[in-house]
């Protein structure tokens, strides 16, 4: 597993436009610092999605977004077009895809999922922020597809 991961970030830097670039001028030493310094990013990216509660990725008519907290990694492309989103899927963290959900007016009124460890005594009152397990129980009968359940690694 370790060694398809590391294929596909490097694949995945090597294709970048700016990249793809400094090869072409000949910068070669450059062009690898850089991918070096992006895989190492998305690895912690990877790292952070697979072990904070929080962590989720959504796909929607904008795109696909990692949430880690109080850093999201976004795309304006489906999941199948961002490859660190589908690994990040991969390895487990929850997905909600959003993109069956026609009731717009409904879908803005939800609540946010906590961006950082969940106080339930601060959020009680709220109702602003609320943890994904609430969000999903939330959104699901909107029409959304989860994949990666975390309510169903809670009942086990």
């Amino acid at each position: 597993m370790q060694t398809r991961i590391l294929c596909v970030l490097r694949a995945t830097a090597a294709s970048w436009w700016r990249h793809e670039e400094l090869r072409r001028t000949g910068q070669i030493d450059r062009a690898r610092e850089f991918e070096r310094e992006t895989i190492r990013r998305d690895l912690g990216y990877l790292r952070l999605a697979t072990t904070l509660p929080n962590a989720h990725v959504v796909c929607g008519g904008g795109g696909t977004f990692i949430h880690l907290g109080w850093t999201t990694v976004s795309n304006y492309a489906p999941i199948e077009r961002f490859p660190l989103a589908s690994l990040t899927v991969a390895l487990g963290t929850p997905f909600i895809d959003i993109r069956p959900v026609a009731d717009v007016v409904a879908f803005a009124s939800l609540p946010r999922v906590v961006r950082g460890p969940f106080d339930e005594d601060a959020a009680a009152g709220s109702g602003t922020d609320v943890p994904l397990t609430t969000y999903i129980d939330l959104i699901e009968p909107l029409g959304a597809c989860i994949v990666n359940d975390p309510r169903q690694r809670r009942d086990l």
